[in-house]
Formats: C-alpha cells, structure tokens, sequence
C-alpha cells in the first residue's frame, strides 16, 4: 500500500488525479495539500474541499502557499483560460464548502505526516513546488524521512508549454523547484515529455461517465472546457498531465527513464527551464556536482496509462 499526500491546485487534470488517488486499491490517501497555480490558494483549497466532499473522500485537506517560495517575484495571471474562473471548468461550484480545512499550514502538514509515518510517504506534487519547499525549509531533516517524491512538472527533451522551453508548475515558482530537484531525496520527474502525448479523448471520458455514476459524471462535467481548450494540440481530448504522476506511483513500469542531477533556471529567458546532468555523462565541474541522482521519465505506454485511469475511477 502507497501511502501518499497529494499536493495539488485544483484544476481539471488535478481532479482526474484526486478521483484516481482516492480510488485506486494500492494507494492510502493520508491527506490533500493545496497551493496556488491554476487559480488563487482560496480557489484551489475551495475546489478541494468541494471534491472532498462530492466524492466521499477522508482524508483532511491542508491550505498551503499562496505567494513563491522567493516573495520577490512578481505573481502571474491565473490560467482561467485553461482552468475557468472558478479553476474547474466554470461548472457550479459553491462560493464557500461546509468542510473547513486541516488547521495547519501545508507545509507543516506534510512535516507532521511525514515524521509520523518515517520512510512510508509518498509525496505527489503536481503544481507549484512551494509547499515542499517550505516544508524542507522548516525541516531540513524531512528530506531523508519521505519515501520519495514524484512530481508532475518540466520538459526536458520537448518544447515547453508556457515558454519554449518551461512548463507552467515550474515556471510558477522555479526556486521552490530547484530546491526540491536538489534536496537529499529521491524525485520522480514526470513531465511534458510523458504527459503530452498520454491523452484522454471526449467520448472515452464519456464512456466512463456512462458506466461511472455520479462522480464520474462530475469528473466529465468539469473536464468539458478543458477538452475545448486542448483543440489546439489534440482532436478532441485533453492531456492527463497530473493523472500520470500519480500511475508513476503504482506502475512505474509503464514508464522509460534515466537518472541524474536535475536543475532549474531561476530567471532569464529561459526561466522555469529544467535541465538534467544524465548519470554518466562527463562535464568541467559545475552546478550540476555533488546532487543527488534523480529520476527523469523519458517515455511512456500512454495506452496503457489511460487505461490504468480508467479502471481505478471506476473502481467505486
């Protein structure tokens, strides 16, 4: 059994993920941390607790950082143009949810959990890197502690998607992501090179909503304008970024990768890009040195991955 805190901004693909997360039989679902992205920290914790409640789901839900990990930068415009307003596809969501949040910051939320469960946790991070990062700021000694951390997020050998070469939960907040990408525990990247081409078409979304009841229905209700946004760059489906992270979790061998240093660029042009040293490799001493070897996903059975989806969230 994975025992897992998902840290998430919700989002129309960090839905599909917390379904996913909640339903699959191996994974232990201890808790929902929540932080800025897709829309403001009062949305993405709203959203969360709205899901929490429609979908029957236990686990506390902590509010985490609203602000970058360095207070400096300048915030961006949410996404509403991939998210909606309301950062679930602008379906019916309540202003306020009759559930009221773990009173802990996330990121002492995570701490706390973390230091109760030693070497059991997965962290599955799947926006911005800011909760993390603060949590390893606030406790260094965590980092040793966490069975491992898979984050969705970066693009290594493929085009960005907020830039050419960065994707948007790095591009968010890149120090907080350079501080994980560096910190003494194991990482998973699962980023733009996987996620981009695993894509779930309408009617399949459909079909599963057919066969899925009423949260399922509410997972293809919210997904819709999602699915408009994606006609671009996919005929009539949406990319499952978050959803992979989290198969990575109890199918890794769905997926190809190679190991080394990871960092991030921190301004610039080529701000939020990340960048991997591969094992092996042989370089004039840098910034990549003496970093700890991280995981990066290269390749992925993205048939099988969806179907993977598909089967959990209809596991009720």
């Amino acid at each position: 059994m994975h025992k897992v805190i998902y840290d998430t901004d919700p989002g129309v693909d960090d839905a599909m993920a917390l379904l996913f997360l909640h339903r699959h039989p191996d994974i232990d679902l201890l808790g929902v941390t929540t932080v800025f992205g897709n829309a403001s920290v009062e949305t993405t914790t709203r959203n969360a607790l709205f899901l929490k409640r429609e979908w029957g789901i236990p686990c506390p839900v902590a509010k985490g950082a609203s602000v970058t990990f360095d207070p400096s930068r300048q915030e961006r415009a949410w996404p509403t143009w991939v998210h909606g307003v309301n950062g679930l596809g602008d379906i019916d969501v309540p202003e306020t949810v009759d559930i009221s949040p773990d009173p802990r910051p996330a990121y002492q939320f995570i701490i706390d959990t973390v230091r109760a469960n030693p070497g059991e946790v997965t962290l599955v991070a799947v926006g911005r890197m800011t909760n993390l990062a603060l949590a390893l700021k606030h406790d260094p000694d965590i980092a040793r502690l966490v069975k491992d951390v898979v984050i969705m997020g970066g693009s290594f050998y493929v085009p960005g998607n907020v830039s050419p070469v960065a994707e948007a939960n790095i591009h968010g907040d890149p120090e907080a992501a350079d501080v994980v990408m560096t910190a003494a525990w194991k990482v998973v990247v699962v980023g733009l090179d996987v996620t981009a081409v695993t894509t779930m078409s309408r009617s399949y979304l459909g079909e599963m909503a057919k066969s899925g009841g009423k949260s399922v229905q509410l997972l293809n209700d919210l997904s819709q304008s999602y699915i408009d946004f994606y006609k671009h760059a996919v005929e009539d489906g949406m990319m499952v970024h978050d959803s992979c992270a989290c198969v990575y979790v109890v199918a890794p061998e769905l997926f190809e990768t190679i190991t080394g240093s990871v960092r991030v660029v921190c301004g610039g042009i080529a701000d939020g890009q990340t960048i991997v040293k591969p094992d092996g490799k042989r370089f004039p001493p840098g910034d990549w040195d003496n970093l700890p070897s991280q995981i990066v996903c290269t390749g992925i059975q993205s048939e099988k991955v969806i179907d993977l989806i598909r089967d959990a969230i209809l596991t009720a």
